[in-house]
């Protein structure tokens, strides 16, 4: 998911990636609602035991067409970023919703910090792992943080059904492991009857009823848009447009925002120790709104660097936080599909976003950074609109 969005910026198909991001939010929209009523439906073990062999299945069917086509087409690279950025909107929800089944509530917080330091480190090596297969390296030298370091052989960049090779197998070491876990449920869940529509209904009427949850869960989430538009698809226009830089700059500052990530989940507990969790999102959510200001008035990777370090933080805190706090309030039987609804608006903020960002003036020169000023000043609304509901919110919950 490092490789594709570069890979259509080296091929001057940015526009091209735009629009298939776009699609596949739509496409979110209607299965994020199926996908929770799903994880709250079925045993969780089993769902992600299923979405290894299918996804896993479709990626190494793909990277097999490259090896025999020898390229693969742009549409086939964008099919197989639409494929995981679906499986990652029932993947997560689903791993949250498990790890609440079988945690004591006196541990969530803890849980949710150590999902958050172990998903950052894996993120970080293959973040290493991307830079190095994107740019490969010149006279044993690879480019990390914008200094060189002579890593002693020469290494060949790679095609990109290569890396889709390695992705796939992935997917089938995560079903092997996965098969190993043995679990006994916290939380018993009652076996769910109805129809489709009834389940689904059953998230909405629960937020319906708690207000205070439903403006928390979805203001919260503003930070998470922000960090999926700066992710996949304002981050590569910039670093590729304004910043005229090379892959591995891109991929450098994918390792430096989990760096940050992975210290806001060894640290987030102990630093806002002392106060109570809406409070924590507000602050993290400002500053986040002041990095996409910053990195949208300057122009230097170690600024860019820095700011996606920070951004680590405050994303991975917002994350540690908003999830510790839903898992208090909200029923384990029920998670899925309120988390699903909540999940519909940082949807169709981004399909809003993407809509206006794909259009051709942002992609000319360097005026992707009106897109970096937009997103702060949502950011900075977002953060207001906390304010504003501040004491509606349980203020008795902490990060701890």
């Amino acid at each position: 998911m490092i490789a594709i969005p570069w890979y259509f910026a080296q091929n001057d198909a940015l526009a091209s990636f735009g629009f298939i991001y776009f699609l596949t939010n739509i496409v979110s929209f209607f299965w994020v609602p199926l996908s929770g009523s799903i994880i709250d439906k079925y045993d969780r073990k089993k769902v992600f035991l299923a979405l290894t062999v299918i996804v896993g299945s479709i990626i190494g069917f793909i990277s097999f067409l490259g090896f025999q086509m020898g390229e693969l087409p742009l549409w086939i690279v964008g099919f197989v970023f639409v494929i995981t950025f679906l499986n990652f909107n029932i993947h997560y929800p689903c791993l949250y919703a498990f790890v609440q089944e079988i945690t004591v509530k006196e541990k969530y917080a803890k849980m949710t910090s150590i999902l958050e330091v172990i998903g950052q480190f894996t993120t970080i090596i293959a973040g290493a792992g991307a830079t190095l297969l994107l740019e490969g390296t010149e006279n044993g030298i690879l480019n990390i943080f914008g200094m060189p370091f002579n890593i002693g052989i020469d290494v060949a960049s790679w095609e990109i059904h290569e890396i889709f090779f390695i992705d796939g197998l992935t997917y089938f070491a995560a079903f092997i492991i996965i098969m190993a876990i043995r679990y006994v449920p916290v939380s018993v869940r009652k076996k769910e009857i109805g129809s489709l529509w009834k389940r689904l209904k059953t998230g909405f009427d629960f937020l319906k009823k708690e207000k205070p949850v439903l403006w928390f869960g979805v203001l919260s989430f503003t930070v998470f848009v922000a960090l999926l538009m700066e992710a996949f698809y304002l981050g590569v226009s910039y670093v590729n447009n304004h910043l005229q830089e090379s892959g591995d700059v891109y991929a450098n500052s994918k390792i430096m925002y989990s760096v940050g990530a992975l210290l806001a989940g060894i640290s987030m507990r102990y630093i806002f120790k002392k106060m109570n969790i809406p409070k924590a999102v507000i602050i993290l959510t400002i500053i986040t709104g002041l990095i996409f200001m910053t990195l949208s008035q300057t122009n230097s990777i170690y600024i860019l660097f820095a700011m996606m370090l920070l951004l680590g933080i405050t994303n991975a805190g917002v994350r540690i936080a908003r999830i510790t706090y839903l898992f208090k309030v909200v029923p384990n039987q029920l998670f899925g599909r309120v988390g699903s609804v909540l999940f519909l608006y940082n949807i169709v903020l981004r399909i809003v976003l993407l809509g206006i960002f794909k259009m051709a003036f942002f992609q000319h020169l360097n005026n992707i950074v009106y897109a970096y000023m937009i997103t702060g000043a949502i950011l900075f609304l977002a953060a207001l609109l906390l304010i504003i509901h501040y004491k509606t919110f349980d203020l008795s919950l902490d990060t701890n």
